[in-house]
């Protein structure tokens, strides 16, 4: 390998650093919606120049997690209302036909993603970054379960932007909402290791159909 090449591939590494770094501080809340992202301060925090942290930002802005916009910088995406019924939709239609899969094959690693993330979800209860991450974890497990590579990168695309958060922080009112949430976790999950196809895809239907109506309107 020459030596351009190296170069090509360490700048390539650096910005997937950055990328993680950046990425990992809006799924924690570290850096809250709507928040300014300033390249010169991410910059000089991570011990880099912009270019990388320019390039992470414009792959974030592609995951729906950043916005750029111009002459204002970047910023933390922040949602109204009407911005969070499309990603519900969309889980309406894959979810349901990932959990009809998940119970037709067997996948025990999956599966097993599924039960763990029900009981950090319990456990966190009721703080609402944690229950989210958890409830987040039991989905996507859920859409590796179903053995379908395809849909697991449609589901991930959905979590992993800031949507999926803003929403929960309206519906999760209450512990026992929270509580209601981990056990139509567990009956989906149920339904999945019984081999039931119908009610496992119905449970997920079901249960994101609730959640939509649970959302905030103008």
């Amino acid at each position: 390998m020459n030596r351009a090449t190296d170069s090509r591939l360490e700048i390539a590494s650096v910005v997937d650093q950055v990328y993680g770094v950046i990425r990992e501080r809006i799924l924690t809340g570290a850096l809250p919606r709507g928040a300014r992202v300033h390249q010169e301060d991410v910059a000089a925090d991570l011990g880099v120049s912009r270019t990388p942290v320019r390039e992470a930002l414009r792959r974030l802005a592609a995951e729906g997690l950043i916005e750029m916009r111009t002459n204002r910088g970047a910023r933390v995406t922040d949602l109204e209302p009407d911005d969070m019924r499309p990603p519900y939709e969309a889980r309406l239609a894959i979810e349901p036909g990932a959990a009809r899969l998940a119970a037709q094959r067997e996948v025990p690693e999956a599966r097993d993603r599924m039960r763990r993330a029900v009981d950090t979800q319990r456990r966190a209860i009721p703080h609402v970054a944690r229950t989210f991450a958890a409830n987040r974890e039991f989905h996507i497990a859920l859409a590796e379960a179903s053995g379908n590579a395809f849909l697991v990168q449609f589901v991930e695309h959905l979590w992993v932007s800031r949507i999926g958060e803003a929403i929960y922080e309206h519906q999760a009112e209450s512990p026992a909402r929270m509580s209601l949430d981990a056990d139509e976790h567990e009956q989906i999950l149920a339904a999945i290791e019984a081999g039931d196809a119908r009610r496992a895809e119905s449970l997920t239907r079901r249960h994101i159909g609730d959640a939509m109506k649970r959302m905030p309107r103008d």
